[in-house]
């Protein structure tokens, strides 16, 4: 198994960016090969300034991140819900790397489209202040449906596993170590 984990929040001392350096250990420890972009890691700019109209140049880390998109089997992206979507640099991320002919490409006289990223499997690990339930009953988890729907599946991503934690800044201490355990073990899983 090749995993790739990307971390779509913006700082690294937040609860995602251990949860992904506890996935990292459990794949790592069953032996796949594993690889990890961190976006604030990154030096790119998430502005798609006209859609698919012009070809706008990649930076080098957006190369890069689309290299390992291509070489991973398995995708773990880890980013908390904030105002019912993704992070902005994550958004911008996605807008820049999954374009036409690397992602999907439409075919021609037609509304339908070839899914360029198929063969690959991904995992959402998220977070959110609000109870999980609370997102899927008030506002169908609009996060995760964007992200498994019209992002990753697609483009052919197929199967997308959700890991959803929610109630993050009521959590206790113990709590927030069992969610930890549960990333590692998902690591291992995974692999």
């Amino acid at each position: 198994m090749r995993t790739l984990i990307i971390l779509g929040h913006p700082d690294r001392k937040s609860l995602c960016s251990s949860i992904a350096d506890e996935y990292e250990k459990g794949a790592n420890e069953k032996g796949g090969d594993v690889a990890r972009i961190n976006l604030f890691d990154l030096s790119f700019n998430p502005n798609l300034k006209t859609g698919y109209r012009n070809n706008q140049n990649l930076e080098t880390d957006l190369v890069e991140a689309q290299r390992l998109i291509k070489w991973a089997s398995h995708i773990v992206i880890i980013f908390p819900v904030w105002w019912g979507g993704v992070p902005a640099i994550l958004k911008g991320f996605l807008d820049r790397i999954l374009l036409p002919g690397y992602a999907f490409k439409y075919r021609e006289n037609s509304h339908l489209w070839d899914k360029l990223l198929s063969g690959r499997s991904a995992r959402l690990i998220v977070t959110s202040d609000a109870p999980v339930w609370w997102l899927y009953l008030t506002y169908f988890h609009p996060a995760v449906n964007m992200m498994k729907k019209a992002v990753l599946e697609f483009c052919g991503v197929s199967p997308v596993e959700v890991m959803s934690f929610g109630s993050i800044r009521e959590s206790s201490s113990k709590r927030i170590e069992g969610i930890l355990y549960k990333a590692f073990r998902a690591g291992l899983d995974d692999n």
